[in-house]
C-alpha cells in the first residue's frame, strides 16, 4: 500500500496563505502526534514501513512522532508559487490580477510567474512514482496538495485535467492498494477538525 497524508495544518495555512516554510499550528501539531500513534500500531502491528516527507519543516514536523526512519525529497515539495509564494488568494487576486485570471482558466498548465505549474509538478513527482513502484514494502508519504493530488492521481487513473481539483483532505490518511484491476482505496479521519485550506 501507499499511505498518503498531507501535511498538518501550519501557521500559514491559519492565515490562508499558499507556499512558504512555515511550522505547524496547535493543531498540525496534535494531528502530527495522531499520525504517529497510528502509523506506530501499524509498525508494532508487523506492517514494514518506509517514511517519505517534503524537505520542508511542515512536512517532517507532521513525521516528527512516527518512530521510523524519514527520507526527506526535494521532489514531494510543494507546488512552487513563484512571485505569488507566501500571498493569500485574495492577495494574489488584488495584486497580481493577470496571474489570478490566467490560473483559474487553466490550473493544470498555467505556471506562476518565477514558479511552477501542475504539468511541472508532474515532471517533478515522476521519478518518486517509479521508486514508489520498485518498491515491495509499503510507503508512507508526508507531502502538500499539489504533490499528492498527482500521486493520487497516478495510482487512481485520474485524467490529468481533473488533477489540480482532487480534494485531499487534512488531516486525514489515505490508503492506497494497487491491485490487477485498479486501486483500492480507505481513508482514516485522525483529526482534529479544521477547516479545510488551499
Amino acid at each position: 500500500p501507499v499511505y498518503l497524508i498531507r501535511h498538518g495544518q501550519s501557521l500559514f495555512n491559519l492565515e490562508s496563505r499558499i507556499g512558504g516554510d512555515p511550522p505547524l499550528s496547535k493543531k498540525g501539531w496534535e494531528f502530527a502526534r495522531r499520525l504517529g500513534d497510528f502509523i506506530n500500531q501499524l509498525s508494532a502491528d508487523g506492517e514494514v514501513l518506509s517514511v517519505w516527507t517534503s524537505t520542508l519543516q511542515r512536512s517532517v514536523q507532521t513525521a516528527n512522532f512516527v518512530r521510523l526512519k524519514l527520507l526527506r525529497w526535494r521532489q514531494l515539495t510543494e507546488i512552487d508559487a513563484g512571485i505569488c509564494d507566501g500571498l493569500t488568494y485574495k492577495e494574489i487576486e488584488e495584486i497580481h490580477p493577470d496571474v489570478w485570471a490566467h490560473r483559474n482558466r487553466d490550473k493544470l498548465r498555467y505556471r506562476y510567474p518565477q514558479g511552477e505549474s501542475y504539468v511541472d509538478v508532474i515532471a517533478r513527482v515522476e521519478p518518486v512514482l517509479l521508486e514508489v513502484e520498485r518498491l515491495q514494502d509499503p510507503v508512507l508519504i508526508v507531502s502538500h496538495q499539489a504533490v499528492l493530488r498527482t500521486i493520487y492521481a497516478y495510482f487512481k487513473d485520474v485524467q490529468p485535467s481533473r488533477l489540480p481539483k482532487i480534494e485531499i483532505p487534512s488531516h486525514t490518511v489515505i490508503k492506497l492498494t494497487p491491485h490487477a484491476y485498479g486501486c483500492k482505496e480507505e481513508r482514516f479521519v485522525l483529526g482534529p477538525a479544521i477547516a479545510d485550506y488551499p
